[in-house]
């Protein structure tokens, strides 16, 4: 296809936004190295999974799903690029980072549950009903089901009446 056809028909030109082109491309990327990373843990061992093997699916997960991404803006490119709400996005990272400094200081239980409600009560504008039911088994389940049902032991707190 020409330059000059694009022009007279620009009904079959495909317009892929650059901004959904370089989202693709960051997810196809860190799908690649999470694939690469994943085999120098090793894949397979002599007793089964070895620990690379959960990252190495999820990685090629990651992989295929932004090929079905680009096949699909391919196919029918999105109609415009939806603003970015920077507001929500800031809250959501400096929340994360708060969450990763005080994880060590009150445990996983505590700071996930604080996290869980600030964003299902002050961010998501759920019920003081929902949000603590949701904050409670969100943190507490998880703690558990990872302590004693993964045998992957999480931070508890520093304190010993948080314990």
């Amino acid at each position: 296809m020409t330059t000059e056809s694009l022009l007279t028909k620009p009904e079959r030109a495909i317009r892929v936004a650059p901004s959904v082109l370089a989202g693709i491309g960051t997810f196809a990327a860190v799908g690649v190295y999470v694939l690469a990373s994943s085999v120098g843990l090793g894949l397979w061992t002599s007793l089964g999974p070895g620990p690379g093997l959960f990252p190495f699916a999820m990685g090629g997960v990651l992989v295929a799903m932004s090929a079905l991404w680009l096949v699909q803006e391919l196919r029918r490119p999105s109609e415009r690029a939806e603003g970015i709400d920077r507001g929500l996005v800031i809250a959501v990272v400096v929340s994360l980072v708060l969450l990763a400094s005080v994880m060590d200081l009150l445990g996983f239980q505590l700071s996930m549950f604080l996290f869980l409600l600030y964003h299902l009560k002050l961010r998501g504008r759920r019920t003081w009903v929902s949000s603590l039911i949701i904050a409670l088994a969100g943190s507490v389940g998880a703690f558990y089901a990872f302590n004693y049902g993964l045998n992957v032991a999480l931070p508890v707190s520093a304190f010993a009446p948080l314990n």
